[in-house]
């Protein structure tokens, strides 16, 4: 299994391809390398592709701390170092989207673009703050229920997939519950409005609803520049869920901005 360390610790990546463009996919909250596999799959036969287990999930090490999302974002330049990547398209989904940011606003002569998918919160209101608070002190109760499950199945969309939905919930609620708190309490923590102002590259973000903490006109006003795109008939999910729109959107964006 390909793996690189740094200092110490073990992250598992997977890389496929060829080609002069690049693409790394950044998988979100509890999840892993595979949860960008229909991208993965259509881009490689055009682009080098590369996928990442972060610091916690999948088959990464799981160190007690590092959970920071600019410590994220360190880890994936680092990876791109170790494997001579070159000005790749960073694609990110949730609170992958928030480490492609700030890689973009630490490493800003690293990425080619950012691509944020239905990321996490990047100014987000005091409901959401409130609400992500309280699962991961529910994440954080040693004797309490694991909220994920729930969680999760508010996110996704009522579907005849019932495996895949059972396989999200089930990868989703493999990590322990600690670093699941850590990544919550990290993600709260994050300066979204500063990074976002920093990146020089372009972005697009692709969300499957308006409103809420990520609503078009408030992301717009914090940076004009941005792309958005917003997907028909997708959960939170929507890589999956419209895999055929977010890679056409993905393939638009790649060819008129950058």
């Amino acid at each position: 299994m390909p793996y690189v360390t740094r200092d110490g610790l073990r992250l598992y990546y997977e890389q496929d391809g060829s080609g002069d463009r690049s693409f790394v996919f950044v998988h979100g909250w509890c999840c892993d390398h595979t949860f960008f596999a229909p991208q993965y799959e259509q881009f490689k036969s055009s682009s080098t592709v590369t996928t990442l287990d972060l610091r916690g999930c999948g088959r990464s090490d799981r160190p007690n701390g590092g959970y920071a999302v600019p410590t994220f974002a360190d880890d994936l330049a680092w990876l791109c170092g170790e494997l001579g990547i070159s000005k790749p398209i960073v694609v990110g989904h949730s609170l992958g989207g928030l480490i492609g940011l700030e890689l973009a606003a630490r490493h800003p002569s690293l990425p080619h673009a950012i691509v944020a998918v239905d990321p996490g919160p990047i100014d987000p209101l005091p409901q959401s703050v409130t609400a992500l608070s309280a699962i991961a002190a529910q994440l954080e109760d040693a004797d309490g229920a694991d909220p994920r499950p729930a969680y999760v199945a508010g996110l996704l969309l009522p579907s005849d997939d019932v495996a895949g939905r059972e396989r999200i919930v089930e990868t989703m609620c493999t990590v322990p519950a600690t670093i699941a708190a850590a990544s919550l309490r990290g993600l709260l923590e994050w300066d979204g409005v500063t990074a976002l102002e920093r990146c020089e590259v372009p972005v697009l973000v692709v969300l499957s609803r308006t409103g809420g903490s990520n609503d078009p006109a408030r992301l717009l006003a914090l940076k004009p520049t941005l792309q958005i795109g917003v997907t028909v008939g997708a959960g939170h999910f929507l890589q999956f869920d419209a895999s055929e729109q977010v890679s056409s959107m993905i393939e638009q964006f790649v060819r008129v901005s950058t």
